[in-house]
């Protein structure tokens, strides 16, 4: 998302220190730091991306395939797609780039950066199609391929209505089939701590509300098998930089017109801390394995980082 101009030297002081990438890599491994024994979740390994080699940065939304493929969408009209190779207990050891694209309209043409391309999320039908969630222009467009055009989709009612930079961050589709959408700064009615969020599909959404933290906001969401979802939020203050959390939505929990998530990690320190705005799940070898990758904006004193745990099922 085009949120640019924003501190420097707090955001450089607050980013792991990583080795620069070698010729012909796209992606520096570099180890996590161990969170308590109590965290739902454990720190299994990362990657800096490298935006000169990939040819792009601004990643805002992720997906984990089960053959560990890993797409990821930026919010400059571009995909890319990666192979994840993972070493004993799960430790990420290298990441490849498979292909990159531009994202495209109805009739196949390249969409432009900023109005008519600012994609900020992605979740994938049982099909293999691909839904992309548009801010500025709010909309959904679905994909056959990624690479290929994209066609209309019924967008919840009353997403045009949302500020221009605070749309549809948020999609995901569950285990049941339904779509889940919340959008990052649409407030119901006299309800300003809360989100907009709908719960359905074309031809039946169903209107709802989102509970973030307190000066966070949603910005993704990934299916879990058991018909729940992990929603990711993210805030900056000029003061704090940035924050972020993990929460957890559980089947029974999507049942109430209020969504209350529950807390499962906090992005803080010693966890390196950046823009983090996708979050993608996937079970491999019997193991819940979670990605979360940070938009750095275009900004050289910002990086992409790709975060990889263990979530205990």
């Amino acid at each position: 998302m085009p949120r640019r101009a924003i501190l420097g030297g707090l955001l450089a002081a607050a980013l792991p220190a990583c080795a620069q990438a070698q010729p012909g890599q796209v992606a520096t491994a570099f180890a996590l730091p161990d969170l308590p024994d109590t965290s739902a979740l454990r720190p299994l390994g990362a990657f800096e991306i490298d935006r000169q080699a990939l040819g792009f940065g601004g990643l805002s939304a992720l997906h984990i395939a089960p053959d560990l493929t890993v797409t990821a969408v930026s919010d400059l009209a571009r995909f890319a797609e990666f192979r994840l190779t993972l070493g004993p207990n799960l430790r990420p050891t290298a990441l490849e780039v498979i292909r990159t694209g531009r994202l495209r309209d109805g009739s196949g043409r390249p969409l432009s950066r900023g109005y008519t391309g600012d994609s900020e999320a992605l979740a994938r039908l049982p099909n293999g199609d691909w839904l992309v969630g548009f801010e500025r222009w709010h909309r959904i467009r679905r994909y056959r391929d990624l690479d290929g055009p994209g066609d209309y989709v019924e967008a919840p009612p009353g997403l045009e209505q949302a500020p221009a930079n605070g749309g549809l961050e948020t999609l995901a589709v569950l285990a049941d089939g339904r779509w889940l959408a919340i959008a990052e700064e649409l407030t119901p009615p006299d309800a300003p701590a809360l989100r907009t969020a709908w719960l359905g599909g074309p031809g039946r959404w169903t209107i709802l509300a989102y509970r973030p933290a307190p000066g966070l906001v949603p910005v993704d969401a990934t299916p879990l098998p058991d018909g729940g979802a992990l929603v990711l939020e993210r805030g900056f203050s000029f003061l704090g930089g940035f924050s972020g959390r993990l929460t957890r939505l559980s089947a029974a929990a999507l049942a109430a017109p209020v969504l209350e998530p529950q807390e499962i990690l906090r992005l803080a320190p010693p966890l390196p801390v950046d823009n983090y705005e996708g979050v993608a799940a996937v079970m491999h070898e019997g193991r819940m394995l979670v990605g979360i990758v940070s938009d750095d904006n275009q900004n050289g004193l910002q990086r992409t980082l790709l975060l990889f745990f263990e979530m205990a099922s």
